[in-house]
């Protein structure tokens, strides 16, 4: 049966599809603000143009529209340059690739579009605002709270998400900067992609290799969710593993209450501050080159204090 939280959000993007505004609609008096993401397919990402999608509806005057490349890079720098011609006010782009974006989006930057990089950043300098959190610091949280689980000693596998993606690469060294205090440890390393069924094909095989791991840090909670999936398709327990994934989510919430998940780091999707930041760069305010969201570890203890990203 789907869950709760999958059919509103099922529901709620069939809405947005309905209500979005193409750009070349607005009037005359009307802003707009266009959000070139990367995927939909990808919880966490859909989840942002949501929040977007729901900042800029509490103000009057400003339109919203939005495009999905379903992950390729391609086609996310032809919807950019869809957005440079329609002459948006403001450019939030979510991508997948930290350099192959570099040359459209300088491109919208000296046509005098503000772009707003979020969550994953680029190789370049040629925008006008970076907002994410730190994600060093999100890996070496992970790492530590899981060595002092396994007493500094055991089998741990890093579930990485997109290898081109600047969040992946520095997740990942976090982890393993941490993680090599710890001369016991053992690190694995698959690529999950961020999506769940690449991540269940990914335990799956090590299931079946008979591979053993007694934690797992998964750099986002639906690469975990598939993970549980895995293990329940083999009859194997995942409260016998200690796994902490990224973002937040309610599932990984619900999976934490239930010890199915030991704890996830927070990490917040960046679409009201998105809208924030851009609200002050349409009223002609200076805004900083780099802005950097708090995140925090969710376990057993405070899961019920602090409410999941969606």
């Amino acid at each position: 049966m789907i869950s709760t939280t999958r059919f509103l959000l099922v529901i709620f993007a069939f809405a947005l599809i309905i209500c979005t505004a193409a750009p070349d609609s607005a009037s005359a008096d009307e802003k707009v603000i266009a959000f070139a993401q990367d995927t939909m397919a990808n919880d966490f990402r859909k989840a942002q143009v949501f929040e977007v999608h729901d900042a800029v509806a509490e103000h009057p005057g400003l339109k919203f529209t939005y495009s999905d490349a379903n992950g390729q890079t391609s086609l996310l720098i032809r919807h950019i340059e869809k957005f440079i011609a329609a002459k948006v006010d403001i450019l939030i782009v979510g991508t997948n690739d930290a350099d192959a974006v570099v040359p459209v989006i300088a491109k919208a930057y000296n046509r005098g579009i503000p772009v707003i990089i979020l969550d994953r950043g680029i190789n370049g300098t040629e925008y006008t605002v970076f907002i994410n959190s730190d994600n060093i610091e999100i890996g070496v949280i992970g790492a530590r709270y899981i060595a002092e689980q396994l007493n500094g000693k055991g089998v741990v596998l890093l579930f990485e998400g997109l290898q081109k993606a600047d969040v992946t690469q520095l997740r990942s060294k976090g982890f393993l900067d941490e993680i090599k205090q710890y001369k016991e440890i053992k690190v694995l390393k698959r690529t999950g992609n961020y999506l769940r069924k690449d991540a269940i094909i990914e335990m799956e095989k090590l299931i079946a290799q008979g591979i053993h791991v007694d934690a797992i840090f998964s750099e986002s909670d639906s690469m975990l969710s598939g993970v549980r999936s895995a293990l329940r398709h083999n009859r194997m327990d995942p409260k016998k593993i200690i796994m902490i994934g990224c973002d937040y989510t309610g599932e990984a919430r619900e999976a934490i209450r239930k010890g199915t998940q030991t704890g996830s780091i927070l990490f917040p999707l960046g679409g009201h501050k998105s809208v924030e930041i851009a609200l002050k760069i349409l009223k002609g305010e200076e805004v900083p080159k780099h802005i950097f969201i708090p995140v925090k570890l969710v376990t057993k203890e405070n899961v019920n204090d602090v409410p999941p990203i969606f």
